[in-house]
Order: C-alpha cells, then structure tokens, then sequence
C-alpha cells in the first residue's frame, strides 16, 4: 500500500496510473491560477469560470469533453431547482462521498441552503482547492470552513 497526496492510505481499486493522472489533474488546475474570470469562458491564461476551469482540466487530463456545454446564465438553475451540474457531472465522472474527496476531485458546492449546488472546484490537497470566482482571477484557497458547509457532492475523473 502507498498514500495518495493527502496522506490516506490506499489499497484495492487504486492505482499508480490513477495516482498519476490524479497528479497531473492537481498540477493542470494549479496551472490555471491567474486565468481571469470570465463568464462561460475556458480558457487558460486568458479567462475561465468555475465550469470552464473544470473543462479546461478535463480536456488536459482526459481528452475532449463528453458532451457539448448549453448556454448558461450567472443565475441558471435557480428557478427550477435542478441539480443540473451534479446530473451532469454523475454522466461523466464518479461520485464520491464529500469527507472522502481526494486531490484531484471536483467539488460542487452550494452558495445558500436549498438552492442547486452551482459552483465547482478542484481539491488540490486535502486542505486547499483552485476555482474561479465572480470578479477574481482562478486561486488556490483553503478549503475553510465556510467552504466546507456548503460542499455539497464531489467527482473523481474517469480513471482516478
């Protein structure tokens, strides 16, 4: 057994290729750090939004994307109620329990109780995450405990 980069020991279905890949996810979103923020956009260096940083990391990690991206206002999802990016993102990737959330899973959280779960982050270290906000360039932040009350649902890429 080994430890991934959070320190927790593993065994059975890990491997050093999900390892790797789980390596390479932290090392693209930390790439993307200083990307400005831009509504709908995905593209790195020159302007991401929560989503789009996660696309930009699945196409790096992964390859294209699964499915094409429908228009999307600041407020989607909000009148309806839909867990839309969490259906979306249980089509392509694993789901994972939050508390086990590993380095390299995408974090959906929730911005007000009761509402859809419509941002998203990528868990770079057990502590810290990189994602794009409304009028901030990408970051890696610590994952503090106002984040951690509105964690909502976490992924694992295909293969990590």
């Amino acid at each position: 057994m080994g430890s991934d980069m959070g320190g927790r020991e593993m065994g059975g279905g890990e491997t050093s290729e999900g390892d790797a890949l789980r390596a390479r996810i932290v090392a693209e979103a930390r790439g993307w750090i200083g990307t400005p923020y831009l509504h709908r956009a995905s593209l790195k260096g020159q302007g991401a939004d929560c989503l789009g940083l996660v696309r930009g990391v699945w196409r790096a990690a992964i390859g294209p994307e699964p499915q094409p991206l429908p228009p999307y206002a600041p407020d989607w999802a909000e009148a309806t109620k839909a867990e839309q990016m969490a259906q979306a993102a249980g089509r392509h990737m694993r789901a994972v329990a939050p508390e086990d959330a590993a380095p390299g899973d995408v974090l959906l959280f929730r911005w007000r109780e009761g509402f859809p779960a419509k941002h998203a982050a990528v868990l770079v270290t057990r502590e810290r995450m990189v994602h794009a906000h409304d009028g901030a360039a990408v970051a890696e932040v610590f994952l503090a405990p106002w984040w951690r009350r509105r964690l909502a649902f976490a992924f694992a890429f295909p293969g990590a």
